[in-house]
């Protein structure tokens, strides 16, 4: 096996910054199609069948910060605060449904037939889960910098 040396490092490092850079993108051009999927589908009121892309969604999204927070334990300083970017939008546009909604009296949680929609009951749980995500990788900061105050 062979040692790891500092230039073995810092390329590691180089190539995992590349591949983190491309999976933050991925994840913006996800997290676009499933807002703009979400709004379509509450606004269309039942116009459109549910996307059931959470799962994948946060899937995605967990592999990215996993991936983050594998390059912050290497020391690599660029991965930096990219992932609030998920939490704050998925928290305003959540936030957006309910005024909304509120504001039409529950127009947008009924579809034109009059059944109850789970958009944003979706919504919500999508923000909460990305929540976690983003509450985890702080943890995972937390730690690290407790490791290393004791080294």
């Amino acid at each position: 096996m062979e040692k790891l040396t500092a230039e073995n490092l810092t390329q590691i490092r180089k190539v995992e910054s590349i591949i983190n850079r491309n999976l933050f993108l991925v994840c913006i051009v996800i997290t676009i199609i499933v807002m703009a999927m979400m709004t379509i589908e509450f606004f269309s009121r039942g116009g459109f069948l549910p996307s059931r892309i959470g799962f994948f969604y946060i899937g995605v999204l967990f592999i990215y910060t996993a991936h983050k927070e594998m390059l912050r334990w290497l020391e690599e300083k660029k991965a930096e605060r990219q992932g609030e970017v998920f939490l704050y939008s998925w928290i305003g546009l959540t936030t957006l449904f309910y005024i909304v909604n509120f504001l039409t009296k529950d127009y947008y949680s009924l579809s034109l037939d009059g059944k109850p929609l789970e958009c944003i009951a979706q919504a919500s749980v999508i923000t909460l889960e990305v929540a976690v995500i983003f509450l985890l990788a702080r943890l995972s900061k937390v730690i690290k910098i407790i490791s290393m105050k004791k080294q």
